[in-house]
């Protein structure tokens, strides 16, 4: 009888381990609500139990307290659109994809507060198989996985990753291909729709349709890789659920803000660190001494980003790198565009191939978004609540009781001034602190 009572005083008091409270932090709950002042939350398991002010806080016996005096409380960033495991350092390979790799992007991203990533097109199975072990645990200790698989390109065409993602050419192949991912019980089927300025042969509007038909039959959400004003207005009347990347040719018009309100269509990812990314490092980029940019590379990146043999490879492999200055401040003021029309928008970066450095790019794309004419506040639940939304993840995205406590703690706010997200100290995933 004494050793069953010994056993269930460890059990409690394991209970009780898991019990953290934090207190008199300033919380941004990733609603849109005002931030509340002198704030205090109850964790339990992972997830929040009770949310409020420090003067009602009742905190349970045994709970470890965690004064937050003087800091800034926000939901973990969301990121809709990167791509995991395939780079080391600054090549990018498909034998580069391994566990190993993948787990070594996952600590990096939580570690800048990414507490949420759905990878787009270019996994191998085994990161699917990554998700759901993190799924079944409940609690990973690194960012959370969201996955496409392994998404469609065009024969000879633009995107994806050589030697993982499949190349199609009629519509007639897609449907037992579609069938396998749903097998595997992807989050979203992802696609190609592009020509590379012209160098490559583009999708036609017919596959996307027929992999559009073909993932709804199967419940699943598509979304679509488009540069062109055409393609996104084309794949949005066929009921395409997201546009993977921002209109860059042209302004988007009215015809395509009905379209995506009439079918629900997000601008899921704007991805305008990617546009930024072309012409950043055709030399060496202003922020190369900064140590919130260097602290997730290794040194040897760090020296290459400086190199003038690297600024020229730049050049080489984008010769058009001036235009993308352009398609940046159009992507822009698209993203505003669509906002200010009501349609509904997430954040995503394209993170995951080089120089589209993970956790970086997503703190780099929340001040982009500011420069386009959104507010702090806006961007916030963007990269917060909204991204949740669109994964229909119900117990991510904002700080209320019973939703997971994946959160960042700051010591600035970035309320005041988005760039203030990376001021931070603390990242924590279902209420474990990230090491």
């Amino acid at each position: 009888m004494n050793k069953l009572l010994l056993l269930f005083s460890l059990v409690a008091l394991g209970l009780h381990a898991e019990v953290k409270v934090l207190k008199n932090f300033t919380l941004i709950d990733g609603t849109g609500r005002a931030p509340v002042a002198h704030a205090a939350m109850i964790i339990d398991n992972g997830k929040i139990s009770w949310v409020g002010t420090t003067a009602n806080l009742k905190a349970p016996s045994g709970a470890q307290v965690i004064d937050l005096t003087g800091r800034y409380v926000m939901p973990g960033l969301i990121n809709l659109h990167g791509h995991l495991g395939a780079v080391i350092g600054l090549k990018q390979d498909a034998s580069y994809e391994t566990p190993e790799n993948v787990e070594k992007n996952l600590k990096t991203y939580a570690s800048y507060g990414v507490t949420t990533v759905q990878s787009m097109g270019t996994d191998k199975p085994f990161v699917l198989e990554m998700r759901d072990k993190q799924r079944a645990s409940g609690r990973p200790g690194e960012t959370r996985i969201y996955s496409a698989g392994q998404g469609f390109v065009f024969k000879g065409g633009y995107g994806g990753l050589a030697g993982v993602t499949p190349e199609v050419a009629t519509p007639g192949e897609v449907a037992p291909l579609v069938d396998k991912l749903a097998n595997e019980k992807v989050d979203i089927v992802k696609f190609w729709m592009d020509s590379e300025l012209g160098k490559k042969p583009k999708m036609p509007h017919s596959i996307g349709k027929a992999i559009i038909d073909a993932a709804h039959q199967h419940g699943l959400p598509v979304a679509c890789h488009i540069f062109y004003l055409e393609d996104a207005q084309a794949m949005t009347d066929d009921g395409v659920n997201g546009l993977a990347h921002s209109v860059r040719d042209q302004p988007v018009n009215q015809a395509l803000i009905d379209s995506m309100k009439k079918h629900g269509t997000w601008q899921m990812a704007e991805t305008l660190t990617r546009e930024a990314a072309i012409f950043t490092y055709v030399k060496t980029p202003p922020f190369i001494g900064d140590p919130f940019f260097t602290r997730g590379l290794s040194p040897e990146t760090v020296a290459t980003l400086k190199t003038p043999a690297f600024h020229q490879q730049m050049m080489k492999a984008v010769p058009e790198y001036e235009q993308f200055h352009q398609f940046l401040k159009t992507a822009q003021e698209n993203l505003k565009r669509l906002a200010d029309a009501g349609v509904k928008y997430g954040m995503g970066t394209d993170s995951g191939p080089p120089t589209r450095f993970p956790g970086w790019a997503e703190h780099w794309e929340l001040e982009l978004m500011v420069q386009a004419g959104l507010t702090p506040m806006q961007v916030i639940v963007a990269s917060t609540k909204s991204g949740a939304e669109f994964l229909k993840a119900k117990d991510l995205g904002t700080l209320e009781k019973s939703k997971w406590a994946d959160l960042m703690v700051m010591q600035k706010n970035p309320l005041d001034d988005i760039r203030n997200t990376r001021t931070v100290e603390a990242v924590y995933i279902a209420g474990n602190r990230v090491k």
